[in-house]
């Protein structure tokens, strides 16, 4: 398998120490074609991206994992979705010229927001203080103050991909220190280019050959995104039919975008009263 947009999971088989390297390339390219992002935002998100898909990989069951930073600053949102099949999808919001900086003059006074979403059961939802000078240094202080693991995480982003190298101890595991900085400070001699530019059989040979390392099979990523009309139109619903003939009344159509993929919904007179007739067909109740 080609190195584009994939992930790829390795285990230090003596160290109770786990890894990923993940790819991005036509599945960032996806994010980033649809919306005009200036290239310090756009870094940003294929930071979050690679996050993403590295962090869902450790699911356990099926479901998503969504990061997401709420600030104050030139970026007042960035927000990244993969789930355990590597469907990913993310989207910023920004204000003015966003110029290069760390995370505290991008993104102002905020909040690093980690859900958990399984596709069955409750959701998790953990929330910290933005910290640090990178999304790396944030995501890093985040488990350290919620899961108690320890975690690294390198990130690089050029114009065209987006990188991201992840070291975890696995849960429950009580190995020897000098075994987690051995291999912490292997990987910190990676450069932003070889990461960009090495595929990742490469890279893992290049910092940890003299490890037993056991690597998986590769798994495809690519941009997804789950809206649908059947959801909106379920959000519709919610809304009662009265609430929406009155909107109909005022705009002539409802209309609905999705953030994340551009996708425009759009429902007139006839299909809200078809909606809601499907709706008592089906013997669901129906708000009025």
């Amino acid at each position: 398998m080609s190195n584009n947009d994939t992930l790829t999971r390795f285990l230090f088989e003596e160290l109770g120490v786990r890894g990923e390297v993940v790819s991005l390339d036509a599945s960032f390219q996806t994010a980033l074609d649809l919306h005009n992002y200036p290239p310090v935002v756009a870094r940003q998100l294929g930071q979050a991206l690679a996050a993403a898909s590295l962090l869902s990989a450790t699911l356990k069951f099926d479901g998503s994992l969504i990061i997401q930073i709420r600030g104050n600053g030139p970026i007042s949102m960035l927000v990244a979705q993969a789930d355990n099949q590597q469907a990913i999808r993310g989207l910023a919001h920004w204000n003015g010229d966003v110029l290069e900086g760390n995370l505290s003059s991008l993104f102002g006074d905020g909040v690093l927001v980690m859900t958990i979403k399984p596709t069955k059961g409750k959701a998790y939802q953990g929330v910290v203080r933005l910290e640090g000078d990178s999304l790396a240094d944030a995501l890093q202080a985040y488990f350290t103050q919620s899961e108690q693991l320890k975690t690294r995480l390198w990130f690089a982003v050029n114009n065209e991909r987006a990188v991201g190298l992840l070291l975890q101890e696995l849960p429950a595991h009580n190995g020897e220190k000098a075994d987690w900085e051995r291999v912490e400070m292997l990987a910190n001699t990676i450069t932003d280019n070889e990461l960009l530019s090495l595929n990742f059989k490469d890279v893992i040979h290049r910092l940890f050959h003299e490890e037993s390392v056991r690597l998986y099979d590769p798994q495809a990523v690519e941009f997804k995104c789950d809206c649908s009309k059947e959801k909106v139109e379920a959000s519709l619903l919610t809304l009662g039919l009265e609430e929406l003939r009155s909107l109909i009344e005022e705009r002539g159509v409802i209309e609905a975008d999705c953030d994340f993929c551009n996708q425009h919904y759009q429902f007139d007179a006839i299909d809200i009263e078809q909606l809601f007739n499907k709706e008592k067909l089906s013997g669901s109740p129906v708000q009025h």
